[in-house]
């Protein structure tokens, strides 16, 4: 039976790296994942009315609201010209900076979790190199 002081080696060495790897893995994919798959669905497409909360549209310093009203905008389509009205207009959003705002603390958790993981790895390393230079029970590869 492998002596305590060996077993508690390997598992400084294991351990961390499976932490590592988890949430090294969890790091990458979110500053590689792509930033263009949170727009707004064109099946959900937002109205114009409904979306002051998010956006103002100005156009020469009057609001887009306004001049649609007023029956100021008109569209030129195959020479036919036809006013634009407010329920014509819709919008879509970028949602990506709200789920990004979201994952922070995800992030955060990851970040530190890999952090000392790495440390830990780092010491059992050290404490691994130190115990077969000193004659440990257990060399490299042997429990």
């Amino acid at each position: 039976m492998p002596a305590p002081t060996a077993v508690f080696r390997y598992l400084l060495l294991v351990l961390p790296a499976i932490f590592l790897a988890t949430s090294g893995a969890r790091l990458y994919g979110f500053f590689h994942e792509r930033s263009d798959i949170w727009w707004t669905p064109r099946g959900t497409l937002v109205p114009l009315a409904e979306s002051h909360d998010r956006v103002t549209i100005y156009v020469r310093s009057s609001e887009l609201d306004d001049l649609a009203a007023a029956g100021q905008l008109r569209l030129l389509r195959d020479s036919v010209t036809s006013v634009v009205s407010p329920a014509d207009i819709d919008l879509r959003f970028n949602n990506w900076d709200r789920v990004r705002a979201e994952r922070i603390s995800s992030l955060l958790i990851s970040g530190v979790t890999a952090g000392a993981a790495a440390a830990l790895l780092l010491v059992g390393l050290i404490i691994t190199r130190v115990g077969w230079r000193a004659g440990g029970s257990s060399a490299p590869g042997q429990l």
